[in-house]
């Protein structure tokens, strides 16, 4: 009889959750803690920034309707500051705008549904088990830019 695979995290990993929507964070993070991953919650794309240049992240999931910054800005804002490690972009509206991994540059999209959270595991341990990419080249007399370190 062959075994049901596990999704507990083969290493502890610290998760990122960004959404303005304070029930979509608590159902989120009591799923992934426990599968055994650290959590930290921001309320918005801003506040996610500054824990970024704060703390350590391997993974971030960030919803895509927010006020004042949107998920794809956000995205956008990380990969700007080199934020190499994987994104998700959640969404009840991936369908009608057209959102995809190239124009979002996330690493995953997933729709809103009743079983978004099964997606959202696997996900999250598909794109942590990868591995890591390969920092975007530096020219000769630019600085290299570092990550955030660790609080």
């Amino acid at each position: 009889m062959r075994s049901a695979p596990s999704f507990r995290a083969a290493k502890p990993a610290h998760i990122l959750l960004v959404d303005d929507n304070a029930n979509g964070v608590i159902a989120r993070r009591t799923v992934l803690e426990e599968f055994g991953y650290g959590v930290t919650s921001a309320s918005s794309g801003r506040e996610a920034l500054e824990l970024v240049d704060r703390h350590e992240f391997d993974l971030i999931v960030t919803d895509y309707r927010m006020p004042g910054m949107d998920g794809v800005a956000l995205i956008g804002a990380l990969r700007a500051r080199d934020f190499q490690n994987p994104i998700i972009l959640l969404s009840g509206f991936l369908n009608h705008l057209g959102l995809t991994e190239q124009t979002t540059r996330a690493d995953l999209l997933i729709q809103k549904s009743a079983n978004e959270t099964d997606q959202l595991v696997r996900a999250v341990k598909r794109l942590l088990a990868m591995p890591k990419k390969p920092p975007a080249p530096q020219g000769p007399h630019q600085p290299k830019k570092s990550r955030a370190t660790k609080a």
